[in-house]
């Protein structure tokens, strides 16, 4: 698979994960908030997290290079969009906000790109509260996908040593065989975390 055929499938992957219910560790993340706040979902896709946040009234910026995953969060019924800022960007081309209380990124961050993943980790503890949140997924270094030139891949160790400089509330590893959305055959590692610093 390349990166032009991974990015030819996006309709197809938000058509397959159209129904499907918030991620576990945003729901995690959110349960330690005595309060909504300001939150930034990082590939937000087509909403599926974006959608609960603002359900549970927090303010959310939410960010996607596609412009369809856009299109298809500001077409979901019965959420307030009074409290929704989106913007369609890159990570390698992001500026983040300061003073944000969450920062959700659900298997988006191993799609950076390696050069700019460093900058992009450093742009996100710092735009972070005390107290803030970052939860989301990092794809395992024995992910069948390690290879293939399209995801950034971390051992435990190199999870420990970039989680560092926060409270780990929750890193647990996942591996199994199995299919993507998309009814590929793969074998998954992921880290599942939410870390608040």
């Amino acid at each position: 698979m390349t990166k032009s055929t991974l990015k030819r499938d996006w309709n197809a992957y938000y058509d397959a994960v159209s129904d499907r219910p918030p991620r576990e560790t945003l729901l995690t993340a959110l349960a330690g908030f005595k309060e909504p706040g300001i939150a930034i979902d990082l590939g937000s896709g087509d909403g599926r997290d974006t959608v609960e946040m603002l359900r549970q009234n927090w303010a959310v910026l939410a960010i996607d290079r596609e412009p369809d995953a856009i299109n298809r969060l500001l077409a979901r019924p019965h959420f307030n969009t009074l409290q929704l800022i989106t913007q369609i960007v890159s990570f390698e081309q992001l500026q983040f906000p300061k003073s944000v209380d969450l920062i959700n990124a659900s298997f988006s961050l191993p799609f950076c790109s390696t050069d700019a993943f460093p900058s992009l980790w450093n742009q996100i503890f710092n735009s972070l509260v005390p107290g803030g949140r970052f939860c989301g997924h990092w794809f395992g270094d024995r992910d069948s996908w390690k290879n293939s030139g399209l995801i950034n891949t971390f051992t435990l160790q190199q999870v420990e040593a970039l989680l560092k400089p926060y409270t780990i509330e929750l890193l647990e590893s996942e591996e199994h065989p199995g299919t993507t959305p998309l009814g590929e055959d793969r074998y998954w590692h992921v880290f599942h975390i939410v870390a608040r610093k």
